[in-house]
């Protein structure tokens, strides 16, 4: 799922030209393949999201599933939100929303506790502004029929060495079936937690009824966008 300087251009909005200063000055995260730049799809969303960067609406159009235009709400309800998550550290946290995750009884626990520890042994996870989103570094690890997406409030913020180096006080545990849906959730996500009224519900530890509605109103906002755009080509 590599991007050219060109695909990363067209999905954040930006010339060619400011993708190569970004990736010449170290900030964006890329590879060398054969005198040419490769950027990760993954890396590049959580990348945007840590700059308060949006991605393009179309990026959401061309990754749609069946029922897709609300893949991240309907993952978020089967996953379910977490309160007064007891922690002292990020391997407590990890620890302790696996074991109160809303899982099917076939799923091992300590297995994907050991996956999500893995994941963040390569890199962190947290995006900045006190958000963090674990994952497996590969779907479909775990076997799932359909995706969850669990939200998880900890009882207090704990060094997560985020890209913006403050400390995470809620997770949002993606657990995908196949790499598009996990990128179509990536996605919709970067661009829920990125909107004023979503953050503020978070903010505040809303109820999981208010927090599903507005995620909801904000995927079929940006599906549509994105649906336009392309129509409008």
């Amino acid at each position: 799922m590599d991007l050219t300087a060109k695909d990363a251009a067209r999905m954040l909005n930006v010339s060619e030209e400011r993708i190569y200063a970004w990736i010449r000055n170290g900030t964006l995260p890329s590879y060398r393949v054969k005198d040419r730049y490769r950027l990760n799809r993954v890396e590049l969303l959580e990348w945007a999201a840590a700059q308060n960067i949006k991605v393009a609406p179309e990026f959401f159009h061309e990754n749609r599933e069946t029922n897709g235009d609300l893949l991240l709400t309907n993952a978020l309800a089967r996953g379910g939100v977490l309160r007064d998550v007891a922690c002292t550290d990020k391997a407590s946290a990890l620890r302790e929303v696996c074991a109160r995750m809303r899982l099917p009884a076939q799923i091992d626990r300590d297995e994907l506790h050991d996956v999500l520890v893995a994941r963040e042994a390569l890199c962190s996870t947290g995006i900045g502004n006190g958000i963090a989103i674990p994952h497996p570094r590969s779907p479909i690890v775990l076997g799932l029929a359909e995706p969850c997406v669990t939200l998880a409030f900890l009882r207090r913020p704990v060094d997560y060495r985020a890209i913006d180096k403050k400390p995470v006080s809620m997770l949002f545990v993606i657990i995908s079936t196949t790499v598009r849906v996990h990128l179509t959730l990536l996605s919709h996500l970067m661009f829920a937690v990125q909107d004023g009224e979503f953050r503020g519900l978070l903010d505040r530890q809303a109820g999981e009824e208010l927090i599903l509605a507005k995620s909801a109103d904000i995927e079929r906002r940006v599906v549509q966008a994105g649906k336009g755009r392309e129509a409008s080509r």
